[in-house]
């Protein structure tokens, strides 16, 4: 018979079988099948077949429900066109979900873990660190491999490059590149999608330092006329705090507070150079910190997303911006390089400073590092707590207030 909605309507399962195929008389291969379902209910879909290699192929062109007649025709038109220049569209069908299970995300847990034992430590954490944070390339990390396409790579590049940075988008240009350049050495993809794309230009190293009297406007500014703080005002001031970036701070978990909430720390998974560190969480620091609600499910302190923390810097950087009052253009990273230089003027020492920004350089680069694993708790808190005194004259008196910063008395034994 010809296969149409009339004809296919009124075919039924014929007395002692569960499955069979009505193949149509004008187009060969094309059928209707009949199948027994659960609860005796009759699947009805439409399929195409042929011989592909000496074996016959079949193939699921759709339900009958969803796929009528003529349209059903015309698939099946296509699919044995197909066959006749030599296709197997069923083998390309089964082929394509197999690349569907090849996504960005367990390609690049493969290449780390080939790259773990060729890369340095630092190199890998930094690699690790832009291929799998969702704050970089998490919107395709779910997307197969081949089907990422030079468009979606360069919607992430300018993303990250507005949220994060040139230099940050430069940086995780390369890391998907070469990622890409390995996949094709593994016959994952024929081609790499972020050939083509724009690659951000490296700015010039950022020299600007806030003056106190900026210092104290931010602070201010923070809080709205009522002197409430919303998530973002709340992450501005723990950054003045603390002169930590704003990624660590707006990441920042439940777990990585001390049971009794006299420290933070911040784990390697998240530290830019992939080393733990731990910083005091003074008076000014635990106000904030416990000003913010607890949810449940919740494991980090700001953002509306479990898994991200806070991710909404440029809604929040523009509405204190017009709370400043500030002309000169500011970054908050701006924030961090001001509280080193601040850290300096009151006297701290330059490793001291070292230490409450998480750097390694100077006196704990190279060999020296390797024996003074120090991480100068006591000198640490010691220069926080100076700083917060500074900042607090500032804030509350207007001005300048220099407290040399006092290093710990030694034990007297």
């Amino acid at each position: 018979m010809k296969l149409t909605a009339k004809t296919v309507s009124a075919l039924t399962l014929p007395p002692g079988k569960g499955d069979v195929i009505m193949f149509d008389e004008a187009m060969p291969g094309f059928g209707y099948r009949l199948r027994q379902g659960a609860g005796g209910k009759v699947l009805r879909t439409w399929i195409v077949q042929y011989r592909r290699a000496g074996a016959t192929r079949r193939m699921l062109l759709g339900s009958a429900e969803v796929v009528g007649a003529e349209a059903a025709r015309e698939a099946a038109k296509k699919a044995l066109g197909a066959v006749a220049l030599g296709q197997d569209p069923q083998g390309k069908r089964a082929d394509r979900r197999d690349a569907d299970k090849l996504t960005l995300r367990k390609a690049v847990d493969e290449f780390l873990a080939v790259k773990k034992r060729e890369l340095r430590p630092r190199s890998y954490v930094e690699t690790a660190r832009y291929l799998t944070s969702a704050t970089y390339f998490g919107p395709i990390l779910g997307m197969p491999l081949d089907a990422i396409a030079r468009r979606d790579v360069a919607a992430c590049i300018v993303r990250i490059a507005r949220e994060n940075g040139n230099p940050a988008a430069s940086q995780a240009r390369a890391k998907l590149s070469t990622l890409y350049s390995w996949a094709m050495t593994m016959g994952m993809v024929e081609a790499n999608p972020v050939i083509g794309t724009h690659e951000p230009a490296h700015n010039k190293p950022r020299d600007r330092v806030l003056s106190d009297g900026e210092l104290a406007a931010i602070w201010k500014a923070a809080a709205d006329e009522h002197g409430n703080l919303d998530e973002f005002g709340k992450i501005v001031r723990l950054l003045i705090l603390t002169g930590c970036r704003r990624q660590e701070i707006g990441g920042m978990q439940w777990s990585e507070f001390s049971a009794d909430g006299t420290t933070w720390t911040l784990p390697s998974a998240r530290s830019k150079n992939g080393r733990a560190y731990t910083l005091p969480v003074l008076p000014a620091m635990c106000e904030i910190v416990e000003s913010v609600p607890r949810l449940v499910g919740r494991l980090q302190l700001f953002g509306e997303r479990a898994n991200r923390g806070f991710t909404k810097w440029d809604v929040g950087k523009r509405a204190l911006d017009e709370r400043t009052g500030i002309a000169a253009e500011w970054l908050l990273h701006d924030v961090r390089r001001s509280v080193a230089t601040g850290l300096a003027n009151l006297g701290a020492p330059p490793h001291v400073v070292e230490a409450v920004l998480n750097h390694q350089s100077g006196s704990k680069r190279g060999i020296a590092g390797v024996y003074n694993r120090s991480p100068y708790e006591r000198e640490v808190r010691n220069a926080l707590a100076t700083w917060h005194d500074h900042l607090r004259a500032l804030i509350e008196g207007g001005e300048r207030r220099v407290v040399n910063f006092q290093p710990p008395q030694a034990a007297v034994t």
